[in-house]
């Protein structure tokens, strides 16, 4: 959640966070989970839209099929113009972070609600049942089918290929759209996907059409990556530089050193 609240103040954004599970995690482990109660997700939920305008809804890490269906009730009935779905379910430790009874009731009842659904490769094979492998055309057929399952357009991610070139597919029912770029050699790679869905749900209310905000939100994550080497944060995977465009502006105007 703070990578959340990072990229959304970083792109223009006010956000307001949720609290669905807390982890006590590092950039090595995930070493706890801790559902909150799906009752008092719902009071959140219900106490937020209650008061504060939202534009965008990003959905992050549910952990059981209790609070799945307790986030697609409150869509339901509270209608935000924008959805998110980062279905996450393994850490970048390798953790798992969603139980099984939970998927099911992701594919069927967050997933026709989702305005964007961003799996990377491992996401999209668990929600189809099947490997799905950075082969474009693997990509392309993995982004249709879950598109049939209901979500307008699906962003399957290729972060996880092994090749010198990053491709994401992005695929509308109609079109496949492919997004590709140098993959940046580092470790900081802790929450790339929660920072690239999270600059998405912060650009559609910006943008004039989704894959303008999925264009924009990949530079983003790009360039946040690109300067994670300026951060010095554990000894695992370390996180991405949110705030590399306002330090670089702010050494700019007070002439500090990088």
């Amino acid at each position: 959640m703070f990578a959340d609240v990072k990229t959304f103040s970083a792109l223009g954004a006010y956000g307001c966070g949720v609290i669905a599970a807390l982890t006590a995690q590092n950039t090595r482990q995930v070493n706890g989970i801790h559902e909150v109660p799906p009752a008092f997700l719902r009071l959140q939920l219900d106490t937020l839209f209650d008061d504060v305008r939202i534009d965008a809804v990003k959905i992050g890490m549910l952990a059981s099929a209790e609070l799945v269906r307790v986030v697609a009730d409150a869509l339901q009935r509270h209608r935000p113009t924008f959805v998110v779905l980062d279905p996450v379910m393994v850490a970048k430790s390798g953790d798992r972070l969603l139980r099984a009874d939970a998927v099911a009731a992701l594919r069927a009842e967050l997933l026709p609600l989702a305005t964007v659904v961003t799996p990377n490769l491992p996401e999209a094979g668990d929600l189809l049942g099947r490997t799905v492998s950075d082969e474009v055309e693997d990509m392309r057929a993995a982004a249709a089918a879950l598109q049939a399952l209901g979500a307008k357009h699906v962003l399957v991610k290729g972060g996880h290929g092994t090749g010198t070139t990053v491709t994401d597919v992005l695929y509308d029912g109609l079109e496949a759209i492919l997004l590709s770029a140098p993959r940046v050699a580092t470790r900081n790679t802790h929450g790339t996907g929660c920072t690239l869905s999270s600059a998405i749900a912060a650009l559609l209310p910006q943008r004039p059409a989704v894959v303008d905000a999925v264009r924009d939100a990949r530079d983003y994550l790009l360039g946040a990556i690109r300067a994670s080497g300026e951060l010095d944060v554990g000894s695992g995977h370390g996180p991405l530089h949110h705030f590399h465009e306002v330090w670089r502006r702010r050494r700019a105007v007070t002439g500090e050193a990088a």
